[in-house]
């Protein structure tokens, strides 16, 4: 009689699930680590049409200027005394990257001057202008 113990059918016939779990977790990490994280400005605009663009490769800081005026970066409407902070802190996240504008083409050129006006405040040198291609 065996009270207690295990015979050794009972121990072959346990599945062993760390090897699997660490193979999900493995995965996990490597599409978290490789996901591309799309910015929103928080605003639809219109932009101008444009013949020559070039694609930007890093952008650390996405603006909206949207046909009514407003000012929005990261999904949040932004006042004009208010920008050049908000560039600034958003800026020493990615220092690498640039500045990209999206203006509504209705938009004054007033705002488009203050966000120009606040990205050399906050000394970025890369700052260019959404536009889409001409069709």
């Amino acid at each position: 009689m065996e009270h207690g113990r295990f015979s050794a059918r009972d121990e072959d016939s346990d599945i062993n699930l760390t090897p699997m779990l660490d193979v999900v977790f493995i995965m996990l990490i490597f599409f978290i680590v490789t996901a591309t994280f799309i910015k929103q400005p928080g605003a639809e605009v219109r932009r101008p049409d444009a013949e020559t663009d070039q694609q930007k490769p890093t952008v650390s800081v996405l603006v909206a200027i949207d046909a009514a005026g407003n000012i929005w970066i990261d999904k949040k409407k932004v006042d004009e005394v208010g920008v050049q902070a908000y560039i600034e802190r958003l800026h020493t996240e990615n220092p690498k990257g640039g500045l990209v504008i999206q203006a509504d083409r209705d938009a004054t050129y007033g705002k488009l001057k203050a966000v120009l006006d606040a990205a050399r405040g906050a000394d970025i040198s890369e700052v260019a202008i959404s536009t889409q291609k001409d069709t």
